[in-house]
């Protein structure tokens, strides 16, 4: 199996390629914290080995895209300790080998990174992919693979905490797309506003990037909020979570082999 760590902001993904049925057969998530050990690491993930019957040793190679500098170091002490391997940590030079490129390696996050690399390789041309994360991301790729640019707006998670931490009288809600946009409720109120907010935000996005560009193009949603704007997936080619787990497979196979 093929090991690939998403760590995020908001969230830790460990994800699990099976070589051979070439599928994404397991997915496991840890809160990001910034102190965070690779004892803490190997606790959470020891039990979850046991609870799905599996092996530390047949884990074969792992590649890790991190925006969290911080915990590198316990991730990858993790892995020596755990697996009794290293891993492979995508950097600037990672994309080297690869069919994609941009202009600031060093700049760009490597989870976008991985997701322009997966796109890529899925369309084989030019493609816009959207990321619903603790950042809403929308990064464009030209026909030749080249990272045309990219815009970050806070994620939805991220809009809702913002507004719950900010206020006095307005609750956290459930991420939940109402069937009125006209609230009834403080509840309902909030999640129409946030929810077909975001709907109108990604739809215009979407015009204006193809209006710069002078013709439409492939877009592909990812992250673990991609399903919850079920009102605007008919913009979407493709909706793939595993869309960056799959790109860090691809970078790490073409420097490792």
């Amino acid at each position: 199996m093929f090991l690939a760590v998403d760590a995020g902001n908001t969230n830790i993904t460990f994800g699990f390629f099976d070589t051979h049925s070439l599928t994404w057969k397991f997915e496991y998530r840890i809160n990001t914290l910034r102190d965070l050990t690779a004892l803490q690491i190997e606790k959470e993930m020891h039990l979850f080995f046991l609870e799905n019957d599996l092996k530390p040793f047949q884990i074969d190679q792992i590649g890790i895209s991190s925006v969290v500098p911080e915990i590198n170091a316990a991730l990858q002490q993790f892995c020596r300790e755990f697996f009794g391997k290293p891993c492979y940590l995508i950097e600037g030079r990672s994309y080297q080998k690869l069919k994609v490129s941009t202009a600031r390696p060093n700049e760009i996050g490597s989870d976008l990174m991985c997701n322009v690399t997966a796109a890529f390789e899925y369309f084989g041309g030019a493609c816009v992919i959207v990321d619903f994360g603790t950042a809403l991301t929308f990064t464009v790729v030209g026909e030749d693979g080249k990272v045309l640019g990219v815009s970050i707006v806070p994620g939805l998670k991220t809009a809702i905490k913002a507004l719950f931490s900010n206020t006095s009288k307005l609750p956290e809600v459930e991420l939940k797309l109402p069937k009125s946009v006209l609230g009834k409720n403080t509840t309902h109120s909030i999640q129409s506003g946030i929810l077909y907010g975001y709907s109108g935000l990604v739809t215009g996005m979407l015009e204006s990037i193809f209006k710069e560009l002078g013709s439409k193009c492939p877009v592909v949603a990812t992250g673990g909020l991609s399903s919850i704007l079920s009102n605007v997936q008919h913009l979407f080619d493709k909706v793939d979570r595993n869309l960056t787990l799959e790109g860090i497979r691809l970078i790490t196979m073409a420097n490792l082999g």
